[in-house]
């Protein structure tokens, strides 16, 4: 029997800023990140924060900035009540952390919330009770103290889905640390239950973030990982780019911010991931803290009530410059950092590999069985040309080194099972994988011959049609342009129908539809496509795999020395196309470990 009808009503004030306290607050760690945000509009150098029971209990969070005044407490507390924004045009280009005025009223909707503020013109600080609206004197120096006691004592059914102390406590602790590695001008500190958790000194300077990465993340993080400063049109990257070799199984440590805020943001990550995608090894995630500046006019930032999410006027313009920031800091070699940090003078320039060698047929790729075609027609066969060197480039003589151990990678002095090669530099004993090695040298000379190219575009004889969704004819309907630079050209053959009409050259006997699909699916979500690219990388990498020395081939020690060489001077060589390392150090401190020297 259906529920008698109930008249239309409005829902009371409390109702509703309980229900708004919802989107906004999830758990005591919500709480922490919209009174972060408060404390850095307001100019604090300084914020500490107190919690009992991992925040459920007591949370506190002092800060020293421009503080209150004593006539606006009690508006603080209202709905959508803020000094951040008073207009469209203001909404439109938020350069504040927050903006939306509704932090303070929904905390105080399903908490005990208590403000007490000073400013500096006034003589004393003024404390306000939200539950009963008190407003008394009190004593501070200039600044804010927020304290939310029992929170979700009002909504008892919200209580019942947080978690254990600790694991409420951890989601505190990564809020301050995201606030933390954002801003490594301002100091931080973490009290719970009376102890201090986390303290972290304020970094003002060019120099501050990279100590506050080794104090937030750990000299290991700092240690394993490349500085990023680089700009495209309007829009900048800076941060720290972690190197392959630091992988990890999870993705843990990718941190990202917008104009200083941290975001969660699909075209950021993917390409983080595309930058990534030539040196990593299997499903590993990479790590990263990314800083990305954009015209606050040129990003929405009023998306979701948490702020987690953005939007970007131009997400290819943003892509396409996370890409090429990480890429650009990935592609020195580690060797040749340590060449330039030694010795300021240019390295002697590196020989051409030993002598060419009849490489075996390329393979036909599981992930790809098509044959790669020159821009030119060529076949796979007549490309040897493209890796191998001048018929006398293995006589040529080795440039004279002033110092046996002048070169990064060393000299090398042995050859271990035909796999490995040794060599002494000035750290200690370096070993070098020449397998790997030579496969990532042959795959980046190859990249440079046809990547330098435009993608040519080769028509079909018989079109390759398909059934389409709305998304993928809206998309390459949209996008017609972008798919003409890919080399592809698919058109609508019926209103739920596309036609493949033209694809790459070099992906020309492949599945058509398939990689129609893969390229749409791409465009659709992030606005810029890899998947042409990485199938061609695919072939290339297939190629250099099949192209490179082999195990078990002895070398001379001029061969061995050329390709140390050629390893300093390639982009990218300290992993092979697989993403595995083709070297490692093995520092004298260790190797007098090894034999219990010194004790």
């Amino acid at each position: 029997m259906p529920a008698p009808r109930r008249p239309i009503r409005e829902l009371p004030d409390e109702l509703i800023s309980q229900i708004a306290a919802g989107e906004v607050i999830e758990r005591p760690a919500s709480v922490v990140r919209e009174l972060l945000d408060n404390a850095l509009d307001a100019g604090a150098s300084q914020i500490t924060v107190r919690l009992l029971a991992g925040g459920v209990r007591l949370i506190s969070v002092e800060d020293d900035g421009a503080g209150i005044a004593a006539d606006e407490l009690a508006i603080a507390l209202r709905r959508h009540a803020t000094s951040k924004i008073a207009s469209l045009a203001e909404l439109e280009s938020v350069a504040t952390m927050g903006f939306r005025g509704e932090a303070l009223a929904a905390i105080a909707s399903i908490a005990e919330l208590t403000l007490l503020s000073r400013t500096a013109e006034q003589p004393g600080a003024w404390q306000l009770d939200a539950r009963s609206g008190e407003l008394r004197p009190a004593a501070r120096a200039v600044g804010t103290t927020v304290e939310v006691r029992e929170l979700f004592f009002a909504v008892p059914a919200r209580r019942k889905f947080l978690k254990s102390d600790a694991t409420e406590l951890a989601h505190c602790m990564e809020a301050l640390r995201r606030h933390a590695l954002a801003r490594p001008d301002v100091g931080f500190a973490l009290w719970h239950e009376g102890r201090l958790i986390e303290q972290w000194r304020s970094h003002p300077g060019a120099a501050g973030l990279a100590q506050r990465l080794a104090d937030v993340l750990g000299e290991d993080f700092l240690a394993g990982s490349v500085a990023i400063d680089h700009q495209a049109g309007g829009v900048r990257v800076s941060g720290h780019a972690g190197l392959p070799d630091r992988a990890r199984a999870r993705a843990d440590q990718q941190y990202a911010w917008v104009n200083g805020r941290f975001v969660r943001d699909k075209v950021i990550a993917h390409a983080a991931r595309a930058a990534y995608e030539d040196v990593l090894h299997g499903q590993r995630q990479p790590v990263y803290v990314l800083h990305v500046a954009v015209d606050p006019a040129r990003v929405d930032v009023n998306v979701h009530p948490t702020k987690i999410e953005v939007r970007f006027r131009d997400s290819r313009e943003v892509h396409q410059a996370v890409r090429h920031a990480i890429e650009h800091a990935l592609a020195t070699p580690r060797a040749a950092l340590l060449a330039r940090t030694a010795d300021p003078t240019p390295p002697a320039p590196a020989p051409e590999f030993f002598k060419p060698f009849s490489a075996p047929a390329p393979a036909r790729s599981a992930q790809a069985a098509i044959d790669l075609k020159a821009p030119a027609g060529h076949a796979v066969a007549e490309l040897q040309a493209l890796w191998q060197a001048a018929p006398d480039a293995g006589a040529a003589a080795l440039p004279a080194a002033p110092a046996d151990d002048d070169w990064p990678l060393g000299r090398a002095i042995a050859q271990l099972h035909g796999i490995y090669i040794l060599a002494e530099n000035r750290a200690g004993l370096v070993l070098v994988d020449m397998h790997a090695a030579h496969e990532r040298i042959v795959y980046e000379r190859l990249k440079r011959q046809l990547d330098g190219a435009r993608v040519a575009s080769q028509p079909l004889l018989i079109p390759a049609t398909f059934a389409a969704t709305a998304q993928e004819v809206a998309t390459a309907e949209g996008c017609a342009e972008v798919l003409a630079r890919l080399g592809l050209e698919i058109t609508a053959f019926s209103p739920r129908t596309l036609a493949v009409r033209a694809v790459p050259t070099a992906l020309a006997a492949g599945d058509a539809v398939a990689l129609a699909r893969s390229v749409l699916a791409e465009l659709a979500q992030h606005e810029a496509s890899t998947v042409v690219e990485r199938a061609r990388h695919e072939l290339l990498a297939t190629m250099a795999c099949h192209g490179a020395v082999r195990a078990h081939r002895r070398l001379t020690h001029e061969e061995m020395n050329a390709l140390l060489r050629q390893m300093e001077a390639t982009e990218r060589s300290d992993q092979c196309n697989h993403g595995r390392p083709t070297w490692r150090q093995l520092s004298l401190r260790e190797l007098d470990a090894l034999f219990l020297r010194g004790r």
